[in-house]
């Protein structure tokens, strides 16, 4: 029951906000969640920043959050490169801001090819070039090199439409080498895990909220919770005509969200 809900692990892009743009509804969801004793989570598959520039980027919106409310695609491929990729040298397609938060976890990041490299992991990059491009072909025509990707998202909303995310970048890449990569983020369950753990949740307590049905929904079913479809981003109701991740909800914004969920609460 949307009544029982305390913890909510919202998507951002397309589901908050747009771009720099916070979306109607969504302020007063995320305050009226911490006034009834719950706890907003941030389960972002956008590699382009880290949880340090999120925790920033909601301040400017004059949202007051902490770096452990944020589980982010390239949170997510940190503690999966270290522990399967710990003092090998990886090459890195990504934006200045993901390659440094790799560094500061302690993984060796490099933008040039060699023998060494052990690894290609490519994220969101909104600084690629067709030399970035180039290289992670020529590394992945080596099969001993290893193929990681931040998140299989094809397309990332912005106020114009949308852009290629990581899964386009990826299938792009694909096309000319053959190889498709192990994607570390959403519609992964350890992502939804990595937020319970930290309040104790039960399953009934737990919402997970998104625009996209291969990862958001996917996300919440693959961990055993409820989910929650908005229709601000990439998902459209006749999606759901074709698609085994069927949310347990649907709404047309979270500013419809948040006036049902405030309803389910007798307020």
């Amino acid at each position: 029951m949307l009544a029982e809900k305390k913890y909510f692990l919202f998507d951002i892009d397309g589901t908050l906000s747009v771009d720099d743009t916070l979306y109607d509804g969504s302020r007063e969801l995320i305050d009226y969640i911490g006034a009834i004793g719950g706890r907003a989570f941030y389960i972002t598959n956008n590699s382009v920043k880290s949880r340090k520039d999120y925790v920033a980027k909601f301040a400017r919106w004059g949202i007051e959050t902490t770096e452990s409310q944020f589980m982010t695609a390239s949170y997510a491929a940190c503690r999966y490169l270290k522990e399967h990729y710990a003092g090998e040298k990886l090459f890195v397609l990504g934006t200045p801001s993901f390659a440094e938060e790799l560094k500061e976890y302690g993984l060796l990041v490099t933008e040039r090819t060699g023998k060494d490299i052990r690894c290609v992991v490519v994220g969101f990059d909104r600084t690629l070039s067709y030399e970035k491009v180039e290289a992670a072909c020529e590394l992945l025509f080596c099969p001993e090199v290893d193929y990681v990707g931040t998140n299989p998202d094809l397309r990332c909303p912005t106020a114009f439409g949308f852009v290629p995310d990581c899964g386009g970048i990826c299938r792009m890449i694909g096309a000319a080498v053959g190889r498709e990569p192990h994607f570390v983020g959403k519609p992964s369950a350890e992502i939804v895990t990595l937020c319970t753990e930290q309040v104790k949740a039960c399953p009934k307590e737990v919402l997970v909220v998104g625009d996209r049905l291969y990862t958001d929904i996917a996300c919440g079913i693959n961990a055993g919770v409820q989910t929650a479809l908005v229709y601000t981003g990439e998902a459209k109701a006749s999606d759901l005509r074709d698609t085994e991740f069927q949310p347990d909800y649907t709404f047309e914004n979270i500013r419809e969200l948040y006036d049902d969920f405030r309803k389910s609460r007798g307020e």
